[in-house]
Order: structure tokens, then sequence, then C-alpha cells
């Protein structure tokens, strides 16, 4: 057993180790290049070692690595601390995922805790070439590595223009012999905090069966990918967790594709790879097959006991009746015109539990329960039935934008402060959204609930790693909005001075010099490196980002 708070230490000892190896790279360079004689003799052994700093994770694999030993680290920091939670917003695009990370290390100076979700609605939403699909596993497998891939290739840009832009100013310093400002920027580069981070990655169902969700996984580890996602619905009846008609499949499958995912994690070599096991039994009421049963009590049999059943005579079955015995009598199942059959009603919780602690006895490390609204409470009870029989089960918990949090906390509040006996007749309990309501004491209540939620939910219910699915999906399509009312209405170009540059320039948003955000400053380095005196920047006097700053 290895030492935890040496684990716990280890993803920063090797940032720290990666960076400060700058020098030596240099001087191992000069080596090499001295070796080779004068073909090489204009290669500047300080630029091949920014370049070697600058691009530091050389494959996809290696980020795989990287970033699971960071979620193991999290995790025991975790169970030790649940004040520790960590956090993630889902990305559609790289961009938004560079652009999440950018913003996170400027305001906190630092990634820690703070990683990635890859969402599979919104590729279904926004990814597929099919156009925007229901989230039903209908888009392309594809396009779930490929947006893994993505995200990592902006992430890196992102490191190797903040690193191209601490170089830039080293050699400033260096030239205008301010050693003090060149020892400052020299730590900041031993001491660099990559934006490369661990993703929640999103395989639904696992497209198919246990091999095409093995095939698949590859493909996101290869991507990149720490961490997948898999639930237990049917992969041709997937739904989208907050929507009706989920069907979910017996255990036995389930655990198949669970195993599947770990052999590809340890077929490539990410042997620290994280699997996080979504079951959706609380809200799905069907199941497409009949579990099998080898012995009285086993997995199959305690799948089937769920099932609604009615006491039946063989005198009056059909041809096409499912039969079973239960406590000695013969029942049939209730089969749906659709041929699912139906689980007793309010079993899904008993269901939910069983998901979780089977998954977690059979190699899942993280649990996702999708819930029909964020309560604390309600979360709590099934973790802890979980924890009788896993005492370091954790949650990954979808802080979804499907619920409406406002009328949700604001009934909560309603109905604890009704239970307490206080007088709620100010209060129209089915009219909460109203914003007449927004400035009420209730309200207020609601809003710090809504506020203390995740820190509530990770210390009282076993949530490790809060998430929001779709966030970036809600905020593209309102400030789009807020855009578009402006600037085709009466504000004009106001619309978008005032709302959007000189906000840009107030908070200093990297993005205001998008020239530098897409590249521009590092190609001009490349240039100096390849071409020397020669080259042709964009970076001088006629660029108009010098307005910037």
């Amino acid at each position: 057993m290895h030492d935890r708070k040496q684990a716990a230490q280890q993803p920063k000892h090797q940032e720290e180790n990666a960076m400060s190896n700058y020098n030596n790279d240099i001087d191992a360079t000069a080596t090499l290049i001295a070796q080779h004689g004068t073909p090489w003799a204009a290669i500047n052994p300080e630029y091949a070692a920014r370049m070697r700093a600058q691009n530091r994770f050389k494959t996809s694999l290696d980020i795989a690595r990287y970033t699971a030993k960071i979620m193991r680290s999290d995790m025991e920091r975790y169970d030790q601390d649940p004040s520790q939670y960590t956090q993630s917003l889902g990305c559609w695009h790289g961009f938004i995922g560079q652009q999440k990370m950018i913003s996170i290390k400027k305001h906190f100076n630092s990634t820690d805790r703070r990683y990635l979700y890859l969402s599979g609605w919104m590729i279904a939403a926004l990814r597929s070439e099919f156009g925007p699909l229901p989230d039903q596993s209908m888009h392309e497998k594809t396009s779930v590595p490929d947006l893994i891939e993505e995200l990592y290739t902006f992430l890196r840009q992102a490191d190797a223009r903040e690193m191209g832009g601490l170089f830039r100013q080293l050699d400033d310093a260096k030239g205008a012999g301010d050693e003090v400002k060149a020892a400052s920027l020299q730590k900041q580069l031993d001491e660099y905090q990559t934006h490369i981070v661990p993703i929640i990655a999103d395989i639904d169902a696992g497209f198919g069966n246990a091999e095409a969700t093995y095939l698949l996984a590859k493909k996101m580890i290869e991507a990149g990918a720490c961490c997948i996602q898999i639930e237990n619905q049917v992969s041709d009846e997937k739904q989208c967790g907050h929507q009706d008609g989920k069907v979910t499949v017996p255990h036995e499958d389930f655990l198949a594709k669970i195993r599947a995912v770990r052999y590809a994690f340890l077929e490539l070599g990410v042997d620290d790879g994280v699997i996080v096991a979504r079951t959706d039994s609380l809200g799905a009421g069907l199941t497409k097959q009949i579990a099998v049963s080898q012995t009285p009590g086993d997995l199959g049999a305690q799948y089937n006991a769920f099932l609604d059943v009615e006491e039946i005579e063989l005198s009056n079955t059909t041809e096409s009746d499912v039969l079973m015995m239960r406590d000695g009598k013969l029942v049939r199942p209730k089969r749906l015109a659709s041929n699912l059959f139906q689980f007793r009603k309010g079993s899904g919780e008993d269901r939910v539990v069983l998901d979780c602690i089977t998954s977690l006895q059979n190699g899942a490390d993280l649990l996702w329960i999708e819930t029909e609204k964020p309560h604390v409470g309600q979360i709590k009870g099934m973790v802890d039935r979980i924890r009788e029989a896993v005492p370091n089960a954790k949650l990954v918990y979808n802080n979804s934008p499907s619920f409406n949090w406002t009328l949700s906390f604001r009934q909560q509040v309603f109905d604890a402060w009704e239970t307490e006996g206080l007088n709620m007749s100010a209060y129209d309990r089915t009219q909460l959204m109203s914003v007449e309501y927004d400035n009420s004491e209730l309200a207020q209540e609601a809003d710090n609930r809504i506020r203390n939620f995740q820190a509530d939910a990770a210390r009282e219910a076993g949530i490790f790693h809060h998430l929001i699915t779709l966030p970036t999906y809600h905020t593209a399509a309102l400030s789009t909005d807020n855009l578009a009312k402006e600037y085709f209405g009466s504000e004009g170009m106001l619309g978008y001075v005032k709302n959007v540059q000189r906000e840009e320039i107030r908070q200093s948003i990297a993005c205001v010099k998008h020239q530098n955000m897409a590249g521009s400053d590092m190609g001009d380095d490349h240039k100096e490196y390849f071409s020397g005196e020669a080259a042709l920047k964009a970076s001088g006097k006629d660029n108009t980002m010098n307005q910037f700053g």
C-alpha cells in the first residue's frame, strides 16, 4: 500500500519535475547539436527546449495516465476530508473547455480539483453530422473520442500560448538587465501549472454490446480520457436520464460492460483509469430482459424480484406468456405492448441501491445516481444504504439544468417551514417561481441552500464530484440572444462594444486579443526560431491587437 500523503502530492511533484527540466533540456540539446556539427549549427538549443516545455504531453495516453493519477489522488483526499470535493462544467467544444480552464487559472491561480465534463447529450445536440439529435445514442460514436481529442488539443495550446508569453517576458527582462524580474519569471516557468485536467467522459450505455463498449472505450482512452462514465440503460433504447421511457439491463449485462472498460484501460497501460457506473433505475420503470438466474438469491433473482407480476393459474395462460415461479406460486410478469417488462411501482430506490453496491463490488470506482430533483436528503438516504455494504462509496452527481433549481429549492424551504409549524399563508406553493417572491425571506433561504448545495451534499451525501452537464449550451444561447437583441436593435454597434468588448477589456478576458488566442504570437516565435531576422512577423506596429495593451 503506497503512502496516501505521497500519492496526494504526486501530480504536483510530477509537474514541478517536468518544468524544472527546462535548463537540463537546453544543455542536452546543445550537446546533441554539437554532435551533429555544422548542419545543425543554426538550431538554437534554448528555442528547442522551449518548444519541448510547451509540448509537455507527447501523446494523449500520457494525458490519460497523468490525469488518472490526479483523480485517484483527489478521491483519496476526499475520503479524508469531504470538503475537498471536485467540480466540473460540461463543454461541447475545445475552445469552450480551453476558455474555462484559462478563466479558472486566472481567478483561482490553480486548477486543483477542477475538471472538464464531456456530455453525451451535448454531443448529440451539437456535434453530430445528422444535426441536432435527442439524447438517445443516435449520434456517431466516433464523435465522442473526437471531442476528447479536441478538448486536449485546445488545452495543450493554452499551455503553449501562456508559456510563450512568459518566455517573451523573460527575454525582455534579460535584455533590460532586470535580474529580479527575470528570476521571478523563471520561477513561474519552473512551477508552471498546466491547463490539462481530468475529463469525465460520457460513453452513454456503451453503444452496443460489451465488445462495442470496449472498442469505443479504447478510442476514448487513446484520445486522453482517464475517466469513463457508463449507464445501465439498454443501448438501443437509451434515453436522457431526465426523460421518460428509460429501460435498464440486468446486472450481469452491465457488469460485462464495466469489465470491458477496465480491460481497455489495462490494455493501454492506464492502470489508474476511473470508471463511473451510472444508474437510471430511480426513474426507469422498465426492463427489456428477464435476468438469468442460476441459483436462488443470485443477482438475476434479485433483479427479477423487482418485476411487477400477477399470480396466475396454468389454465389461464397463452402461448406467448412468460411465466415465473415466485414463493412457490406461478406468476406472469406484466409485459407491455412494446414487449418491455414492468417493475413494481415504488421499487426504484431499492433497485438503485442494489445497482450501486453491485457495480462497486464488480470494478466500478464511482457512482452516478440520476435523480428527479436535487435533494440532499434523498441522495443521502440512498448513499447511507450503499455505504452499509461499501463504506467508501462516492458519487459523481449531475447538477442538471433539467432541474428547475429555483422552484425546487423554494418548495423545499416551503415544505420544511410548514413542517416546523410556521405560517405559510403569504406564499402560494404552486407559484413560488414568480418574480414577486424574489426578495422574500423564503427565496433568500432557497438561494442560500442552492449556494451551499454542493458543499452540503459532499459532506452529507458522499458526493465526490459535482458537475453541470449542459451549462455552456445554455450560456452560449443566453449570451447570443442578448447580443442579437442589442446589435440588431436600437443599440447597433454599441450592443457589442458595451456588453462584450468593453467587458472583455475590463475583466481581462484573454479572448479580447483574439489573434493571440488563435496562436499568432506563437507563430511569430516559431518564425523567429526557423528564419531568424528574416522572419516576417504578424505582431508588428500595424497589428491592431496592440490597442489592447
